[in-house]
């Protein structure tokens, strides 16, 4: 089955996760880059601005197309309890061209299911599977039996 890990991180955590699954599947890795300064205190509360109102950005061009994937898997960090506004921007510009999908959130401490919600929502389809970890878990790498099942 052939797999895409697209993902978005601003401070690596969900770069580790992706950058993993990616290994596992023998998947292509995209990273979506923003054109926005999402870096630094000022990013952070921007990007949080950004999350509330589901505001849409430019994105940098793309290596990969989705339709070309059995599975797309996407990633994200929460924003205010909502996926962050470079994935949100990715899945717009690929509408309609997803197959199946995965999903996988990581947070620092709530909004892992509406984030989950609001991804399902704008991919208009019900993810395989999810998989949504705090920054302590990914940091102290305390998700292997969860990752593996993610990955069935």
């Amino acid at each position: 089955m052939k797999s895409l890990i697209a993902y978005y991180s601003r401070t690596n955590i969900t770069k580790k996760l992706a950058e993993e699954i990616a290994g596992k599947l023998n998947g292509d890795i995209e990273e979506i880059v923003p054109k926005v300064n999402y870096q630094g205190k000022i990013g952070y509360a921007r990007g949080g601005k950004d999350a509330i109102t589901e505001k849409i950005i430019d994105i940098e061009p793309l290596k990969y197309n989705p339709q070309d994937y059995d599975v797309v898997y996407l990633g994200t960090p929460v924003w205010a309890s909502k996926a962050s506004t470079p994935l949100i921007s990715y899945i717009k510009e690929n509408e309609g061209k997803f197959s199946d999908v995965k999903f996988f959130v990581t947070a620092g401490g709530s909004g892992l299911d509406s984030t989950l919600e609001q991804m399902e929502k704008y991919v208009s389809k019900k993810p395989l599977s999810t998989l949504a970890l705090t920054t302590k878990e990914v940091k102290n790498n305390l998700y292997e039996d969860r990752m593996a099942e993610f990955l069935k």
